[in-house]
């Protein structure tokens, strides 16, 4: 086990510079005290990612990451035999059977392991991070779920590997398609929003220390106010700490309406929504 309690988890994974709400610890506590992978669902740019790099540098683990994509495939994903090396062990074979060479290119030697079969490969600890989830094609759930059920990977050629060491796993999700049930079956639930005003004050005064409080503050206030305009995309955590960075880099002692209007490209992405903000905010109200 990793963590002896839910505090231990806060406290731990806040000396890694992740500061974890109370629903974030006890939900990390309760996977690795199950032995089960966790689901992470919310928007981007709330820290899903970052929480698993935290665990695997709190147990001190190898962090194996399978980022997911429209096309992902088994080979990307599980294992690929190396081609080219065995198309040159057969060209040097004349003096052998087929059966001989076939057993020798089919082995170990020549096995490319992908981001599954190696998180279960070995006895060192290991987080696997199976990234933006919800991003791959239906098809690579069955994939997972026989990793995520058993712990497991079927090779045809060498038999089946099982973990001799359980990861502990991390799957994200943005929840731009709907995950399969047999795959939320197998995982504990958690979803990470953004945070409450008091805890993205300190995660900003965290992240850039140089920052004033009454600055960080006022950011703070600035940014909710842009979440519950309706914008394409809204700014995120990672977004509101490069603001606090790009007022830091600006010696901004204020957040004028002129500072903000100069700078709102660095927390929204589309023109629609700088021009849409622009005319709305009232930073008299926040």
């Amino acid at each position: 086990m990793l963590f002896a309690s839910v505090d231990d988890v806060s406290a731990r994974l806040a000396e890694t510079g992740y500061l974890a709400s109370p629903a974030v610890a006890t939900t990390v506590f309760l996977a690795d005290r199950l032995g089960k992978p966790l689901l992470v669902e919310g928007p981007a740019g709330v820290g899903k990612t970052e929480l698993a790099k935290a665990v695997a540098q709190v147990a001190e683990a190898q962090l194996v990451r399978l980022q997911c994509y429209e096309g992902i495939d088994e080979s990307r994903a599980l294992y690929e035999w190396n081609h080219a090396k065995q198309l040159l062990r057969i060209s040097a074979s004349r003096d052998e059977t087929w059966d001989e060479t076939r057993t020798d290119i089919f082995s170990e030697e020549f096995l490319l392991p992908r981001p599954l079969l190696s998180a279960i490969r070995g006895d060192d600890p290991k987080v696997l991070l199976i990234d933006e989830t919800d991003k791959a094609d239906v098809e690579v759930e069955g994939l997972l779920l026989e990793v995520l059920s058993d712990f497991q990977v079927t090779v045809p050629e060498l038999g089946t590997v099982t973990a001799t060491r359980r990861p502990f796993v991390v799957l994200t999700s943005n929840a731009s398609r709907e995950l399969s049930e047999a795959l939320r079956r197998r995982c504990l639930f958690l979803h990470i929003g953004f945070p409450e005003e008091e805890l993205e004050r300190r995660i900003v005064r965290l992240k850039v220390p140089g920052i004033d409080g009454l600055l960080a503050e006022s950011l703070v206030r600035v940014v909710r106010a842009l979440r519950e305009m309706d914008l394409r995309k809204v700014p995120s955590v990672a977004e509101t700490i490069d603001w606090a960075r790009t007022l830091l880099a600006l010696d901004a002692g204020a957040l004028d309406e002129s500072l903000v209007h100069e700078t709102l490209g660095v927390v929204l992405k589309h023109q629609e929504d700088i021009l849409k903000a622009a005319a709305k905010l009232d930073l008299d109200a926040v």
